[in-house]
């Protein structure tokens, strides 16, 4: 390829917005003289890679906005110190269905037996997928849109929690809320029910939601659009943070 053509490409890719393409036109060629590539092929070759890359900079680009407090994934969960807990079911999860039928999935279960971390891991999933993810504690939520609320935003911060195809609600139940705080949650849930996902996870069973939200009737109204269209995963084995704290403790004894 002569160098007036190969500059007229780069020119050509830079303005169509493919930036990868013009970095690596002449890997391209080399890779297509060594296989003795036909046209298609090599067609096929620079477009299959600049789609490759141009995904995984969305995906990179969706996981720095997303909120995420890590970008842990499900090959570095331990099932295995959880054997009540069916791993298909979780493989079942990643295979983001319910993602794609805009259901939801909730995970329960006493503190540090991993829920946040696999519902981070389907966020991740999701979003490599192509879908639009965002995460946030209950309590930041609900202290977000009363913020809102009073300074007359609040229309405008619904849209955070609305707009995601992916809302990962982590920790519900580790604190009480007023009637007026739970009514807000009720506004994101009713808003989005089947409208987008939600992945939750809380240390109360449905039972106890009562207690959280303060109002009987309104934690009824939540969960009958919650779980309408919902996988509930309990999770009730032990806890890994005690498990590592156990072992720190029996290291600091062996060497005491």
């Amino acid at each position: 390829m002569s160098e007036l053509v190969s500059t007229r490409i780069r020119t050509t890719a830079a303005k169509l917005g493919l930036p990868h393409l013009a970095e690596t036109i002449n890997e391209y060629t080399r890779r297509a003289d060594e296989a003795k590539m036909g046209y298609l092929d090599f067609l096929d070759l620079v477009l299959s890679e600049e789609l490759a890359v141009r995904d995984d900079r969305r995906f990179r680009s969706g996981l720095q906005t997303s909120k995420l407090p890590h970008h842990k994934t499900l090959d570095e969960y331990d099932f295995s110190f959880q054997p009540d807990l069916d791993p298909r079911k979780i493989k079942d999860l990643a295979t983001l269905s319910f993602v794609e039928a805009k259901a939801n999935a909730a995970l329960l279960g006493p503190p540090g037996v991993g829920k946040t971390h696999i519902a981070v891991a389907l966020a991740v999933a999701a979003c490599r997928a192509g879908y639009s993810i965002y995460f946030t504690s209950l309590d930041d939520m609900v202290r977000n849109l009363r913020t809102a609320e009073s300074a007359g935003r609040l229309t405008s911060k619904l849209g955070s929690y609305l707009r995601p195809s992916v809302l990962v609600v982590d920790e519900v139940g580790y604190q009480p809320l007023e009637r007026a705080e739970a009514n807000l949650v009720f506004q994101v849930i009713s808003k989005r029910y089947e409208k987008g996902s939600i992945i939750l996870t809380s240390n109360k069973t449905f039972s106890e939601w009562g207690q959280v939200f303060g109002d009987e009737v309104l934690a009824t109204a939540i969960l009958d659009r919650l779980l309408h269209h919902c996988d509930v995963v309990p999770i009730n084995g032990p806890s890994y943070r005690l498990k590592n704290r156990l072992k720190a403790i029996e290291r600091d004894t062996e060497v005491a």
